[in-house]
């Protein structure tokens, strides 16, 4: 499958699963987590070395901190503070990080030992900096 048409099968998809729904962290993110995933296993060479897909939340107890959400993949970091890796970064900073070495990234913060580069697009439903969507390739990508 191309990427046009895994990413439109995705869009269409979350948009159908999503319809109507309220329960955001338990349902909706956990179905839009399994369908990045696997829309990016489908796919081919770089992006079906996907590792890791899912979501961090803000923590509602702590100001600037994320907290794991629903995911798909290797087992993940808890929390990440804001400005701290790339998720912490983006949530930060507002804006989408492509990152196609994670190891020169100041500050990485290594949840698991393969992932190599990584794509984080920040939440901004509600409030700026509510989560971060997260996808870890174990290969360099450039995205």
């Amino acid at each position: 499958m191309r990427k046009t048409e895994a990413w439109k099968q995705v869009i269409e998809s979350t948009e159908a699963l999503l319809e109507g729904q309220r329960n955001w962290a338990e349902s909706n993110l956990a179905n839009t987590a399994s369908l990045l995933w696997h829309a990016l296993k489908s796919m081919p060479e770089p992006s079906n070395h996907i590792n890791w897909a899912g979501f961090y939340v803000l923590d509602p107890t702590i100001s600037k901190q994320l907290i794991l959400g629903p995911f798909m993949g290797k087992v993940a970091c808890q929390t990440i503070e804001f400005g701290r890796g790339v998720c912490g970064e983006a949530a930060d900073s507002g804006e989408t990080l492509l990152v196609q070495d994670v190891h020169s990234f100041p500050g990485h913060v290594a949840c698991d030992g393969e992932t190599k580069s990584e794509i984080v697009v920040p939440i901004k439903v509600g409030c700026p900096g509510c989560g971060a969507l997260a996808k870890a390739l174990s290969h360099a990508c450039d995205w």
